[in-house]
């Protein structure tokens, strides 16, 4: 007699060896947005949009603000200039390379870190890239000093005021996605970064994504965050 075949549906095993969350939201979030809503104020699209009710010169001022500060950042505390022609789909990618040395008193700009993609350099891009996880872990108020945290602060007010709340909007978008008991995942990418949080009722994920240089995606999420 020939075997009964069972189409997947009707098999009560199929589905227990693949249970997805059925409480699973999943938020794709385009960092490559913030790049047009900055561009609006630099380009005084923002501001034009307002028929005279926004002062011009403010936006385009806020929009340069946040352009020198970001890349200032990325060059102290990122590694922007060492890294920017090293990009990866994800910091985890070199992870393979990293022998898990203590970098408590190591010196970055004396490694000898150059051009060449061997393992010795994937080692040092991987040392570099665990840096960058653990200070977007940190978060900038962690990292920046006092003064510079007070700039910080300052400018992402008076860009909140100046917007009528786009920041704080959106953070309070994100936290209602994730909650703030959300643990963060340290995997970094082009998708950015993964936050998930759990409870009795749902799972979120949040996943960023970027076409650009994703070692300077960190840092423009956390100043953007405040």
């Amino acid at each position: 007699m020939a075997e009964k075949s069972t189409r997947p549906e009707e098999d009560p095993n199929v589905f227990g060896r693949n249970v997805i969350h059925q409480n699973l939201n999943v938020h794709v979030w385009d960092m490559d947005e913030t790049l047009i809503l900055l561009n609006s104020l630099l380009r005084e699209t923002f501001a034009e949009a307002f028929n005279g009710l926004k002062d011009v010169h403010k936006g385009v001022e806020i929009g340069r603000t946040w352009e020198k500060f970001i890349l200032q950042i990325c060059d102290d505390y990122f590694f922007y200039e060492q890294i920017e022609n090293y990009n990866k789909p994800f910091l985890d990618v070199v992870n393979q390379y990293d022998d898990g040395k203590d970098l408590s008193n190591y010196d970055f700009n004396e490694d000898g870190f150059g051009p060449s993609h061997d393992d010795t350099n994937n080692r040092k891009l991987a040392y570099r890239h665990r840096v960058i996880a653990q200070k977007y872990i940190q978060g900038l108020q962690n990292i920046l000093d006092q003064e510079t945290v007070k700039i910080w602060n300052e400018l992402y007010d008076s860009t909140d005021e100046y917007t009528d709340k786009w920041l704080s909007s959106a953070r309070a978008i994100l936290k209602e996605c994730s909650s703030e008991s959300s643990d963060q995942v340290s995997s970094i990418a082009s998708g950015v970064t993964s936050t998930g949080s759990t409870n009795a009722e749902c799972q979120h994920v949040n996943v960023l994504v970027t076409y650009w240089i994703v070692d300077t995606q960190p840092c423009k999420m956390l100043a953007l965050s405040s």
